[in-house]
């Protein structure tokens, strides 16, 4: 009987042990497992801090502005259509803008390298349809005047930006043999030779929309934005300006004698062909006088 006894209580003793190994066993492993989160938390929180203190939660600094639009009051001729979008610019490839006119259509080869916040506004503009069904208001001996919408002169958008790009002088030729006869035909160092698109203003930095195309070589001052190069359409321009103008503009040449009229502005990313060859134009001899009154400018209170 005794012996019966002792066998129980060893027993019951030897499950006492289990439990509390096994109780044991789980509080060790839930000790494990609380130290296992507990040190998670901390590399986390290490991980905020060092977040927190490089910045990483600051809002990221808006990029700064890349072109001046700035806003001209309104007033006749003046179309407000909002600003073209000053951050992201593009200032690389090439894009095409085609214009279409009564006469045939003229291809240029826009350089947002060297011009980006005028080929921006133009980008700008077209997508607004701001030249669509407007005509072109002056014309000269090599060149035509397009871009005001009250085709006027005095006309644009409701903003101005500055100038960039503006051809070089060539330096003085240090040849005492070189001709110094005004009459001479023109070199291919002319300031805006035959091909060339730039912008009309009325003085440094009141850049709009107005711009010009010249289909013969001109010495027009270093005044005026150059943005592309006539790719197609030359010889719609040179008949254009063989039909001649009424001369009525002050500042030289006047309004086309046969309308011109742009049914559509286009400015596309895609990448024109090649420039067609510019014919000479020697024995034809261009303006190169620098006064006001040879150059693609107009009222001084406008951009044309």
């Amino acid at each position: 009987m005794a012996s019966s006894k002792s066998r129980q209580r060893a027993l019951a003793r030897a499950k006492t042990e289990r439990q509390i190994a096994r109780r044991a066993a789980a509080a060790r492993r839930r000790r494990q497992w609380q130290a296992g989160i507990g040190t998670a938390v901390v590399l986390a929180l290490l991980v905020v801090v060092v977040i927190w203190k490089t910045g990483g939660f600051s809002p990221a600094p808006a990029a700064a502005e890349e072109c001046a639009y700035t806003s001209v009051d309104q007033a006749t001729g003046i179309t407000d259509v909002g600003k073209p979008p000053t951050r992201d610019v593009v200032k690389n490839g090439v894009e095409t803008m085609s214009i279409s006119l009564g006469q045939g259509t003229v291809t240029v080869k826009l350089d947002p390298s060297k011009a980006p916040c005028t080929v921006n506004s133009f980008r700008y503009l077209a997508g607004k349809k701001f030249f669509d069904n407007t005509t072109c208001h002056r014309l000269g001996d090599t060149f035509l005047q397009c871009g005001d919408p009250s085709g006027t002169g005095s006309g644009g958008p409701a903003y101005r930006f500055p100038d960039e790009n503006l051809p070089t002088p060539a330096a003085p030729s240090a040849d005492p043999s070189a001709s110094a006869d005004p009459s001479a035909a023109p070199s291919s160092t002319a300031l805006y030779p035959a091909g060339t698109i730039a912008m009309a203003n009325s003085g440094a930095n009141t850049n709009s929309s107005q711009f010009f195309l010249v289909f013969k070589d001109q010495q027009f001052p270093p005044n005026y934005t150059i943005f592309g190069t006539i790719t197609g359409g030359l010889d719609v321009l040179q008949k254009i300006g063989a039909a001649g103008n009424d001369g009525s503009s002050q500042a030289g040449g006047g309004k086309p004698n046969q309308e011109v009229k742009i049914s559509s502005l286009t400015v596309t990313d895609q990448a024109p062909g090649e420039p067609e060859p510019v014919p000479s134009t020697s024995g034809s001899a261009p303006a190169t006088s620098a006064t006001p009154s040879a150059t693609p400018s107009a009222a001084a209170s406008s951009n044309s």
